[in-house]
């Protein structure tokens, strides 16, 4: 992958996770810091960041639990060591600082 193709799928990500949270229902603030960086800030105070990293060609996720790399791999973007889908992580850690439920697709 190019680094103009992985700009352009990584926006694509950050604007779907973006869409995703705000139609969850929950209450959170959420900050754009350009194309690559979004901030989640929930209720409690706690804080999920996801970033692009364009040299490793990766996703990176910070929380609470712990920080995620993910790369592309046949149009999925997964944890390079679990294999666990984003989507599916960001659900998992979202919902524990969130102290509720939260499914984002």
């Amino acid at each position: 992958m190019t680094e103009t193709e992985f700009a352009t799928r990584s926006v694509g990500v950050i604007d779907h996770i973006e869409e995703s949270l705000e139609a969850a229902g929950i209450d959170i603030d959420l900050e754009r810091k350009g194309d690559g960086l979004l901030e989640i800030e929930f209720e409690n105070g706690s804080k999920i960041i996801v970033n692009t990293q364009a040299p490793m060609r990766q996703i990176w996720v910070a929380a609470k639990s712990g920080g995620f790399h993910f790369a592309e791999s046949a149009g999925q973007w997964l944890d390079t060591r679990t294999s666990e889908a984003l989507m599916i992580l960001l659900s998992r850690v979202a919902s524990e600082q969130a102290g509720s439920p939260v499914r984002l697709t």
